[in-house]
């Protein structure tokens, strides 16, 4: 699907009108195939509640958090808490858009590394690389620097890693790499493949783990002491893995707070829908197959409600009642 031209001149002109608030639902949607099934399954239900909803309007995450503060779209079904937390305070906060419900929790992210490399070098903690000799290891392009496949800029989880680079004092030895993440990642794949060291930043769930596993291919990196950007609280420690550096998020809708206030029943649907994270992992395992169409996905999304049926009965029945 794609974006329809009156949504995009919308967006262009920020034209918006109240009446859609009730009327019209307009989601965001950050364009990777791996969010789309979460992002589909909400605007069933606002289907389902006899909203008009719109075509998801593909924009970066930053972008889409001031977008939706500002009233020209409504909502997204995958704002990170608290990895987002400074896009959200930047859009203006609780008086502009909310973050509600908890599609799932326990989201893990970090920085991993081949188990071969590991077992060899001992190296276990991401402040490790500081040291050259092992830094060099993952050196891709021969300036020495260990090179971290690394985070798409406004993604949020740039801000984390570039945060730590300097808190650890590993500016010296590690190039962070940029240059969007799906276009980059299967480089790290291959080398892999081909036995080589390799570096990397990544999350769960996500299609990744299912070729370079963690435990099996590759280990994640801890880190010595948790350092984070913009504010950030939370536990970064994970049970069995250690202390990654990232906190562990709750993956939340984000909504614009005046439509939650116009659309109880709306609101409370985002409050009950939850997705299980081992459906989540079934769908990034379809991606990873490349069956990551627009079509393939929204049929997955009908498929999953009917699975779901009962619960889902209960989601928009209890949502119609709320007033």
């Amino acid at each position: 699907m794609k974006i329809k031209a009156a949504i995009l001149a919308s967006l262009l002109l920020g034209i918006s009108s109240s009446t859609h608030a009730a009327e019209r639902v307009r989601p965001a949607w950050n364009g990777t195939p791996d969010t789309l099934f979460q992002t589909y399954v909400v605007m069933q239900g606002l289907k389902d509640l006899g909203y008009d909803v719109a075509e998801p309007a593909q924009l970066q995450i930053e972008l889409y958090h001031v977008t939706i503060g500002n009233g020209d779209l409504d909502f997204n079904a995958e704002h990170w808490e608290p990895l987002h937390k400074a896009f959200w305070e930047k859009a203006g906060g609780a008086a502009k858009l909310m973050p509600i419900g908890k599609l799932w929790s326990n989201a893990v992210q970090g920085y991993l590394i081949d188990k071969k490399t590991a077992d060899a070098t001992g190296i276990k903690y991401l402040e490790d690389l500081k040291d050259p000799e092992k830094a060099k290891l993952f050196d891709i392009d021969g300036d020495e620097k260990a090179d971290l496949y690394g985070c798409d800029p406004g993604w949020g989880c740039e801000r984390v890693i570039e945060h730590q680079l300097d808190a650890y004092g590993l500016r010296d030895t590690v190039e962070h790499l940029q240059g969007g993440y799906n276009a980059i990642i299967p480089d790290a794949i291959e080398r892999f493949k081909e036995g080589k060291p390799v570096l990397y930043y990544s999350w769960t769930p996500f299609w990744l783990s299912s070729v370079l596993r963690p435990g099996k291919d590759v280990v994640w990196l801890n880190v010595k002491e948790t350092s984070l950007p913009d504010g950030q609280t939370g536990s970064t420690t994970v049970p069995g893995l250690g202390n990654l550096g990232f906190p562990v998020n709750d993956v939340m809708i984000i909504a614009n707070t005046a439509f939650l206030k116009a659309n109880p029943s709306a609101k409370k649907f985002f409050e009950l829908v939850q997705i299980p994270t081992e459906d989540i992992n079934a769908e990034n395992q379809f991606i990873f197959k490349g069956e990551k169409s627009n079509e393939q996905v929204l049929k997955r999304t009908t498929d999953w409600i009917a699975a779901h049926k009962s619960e889902w009965d209960k989601w928009i029945a209890e949502a119609k009642a709320t007033k």
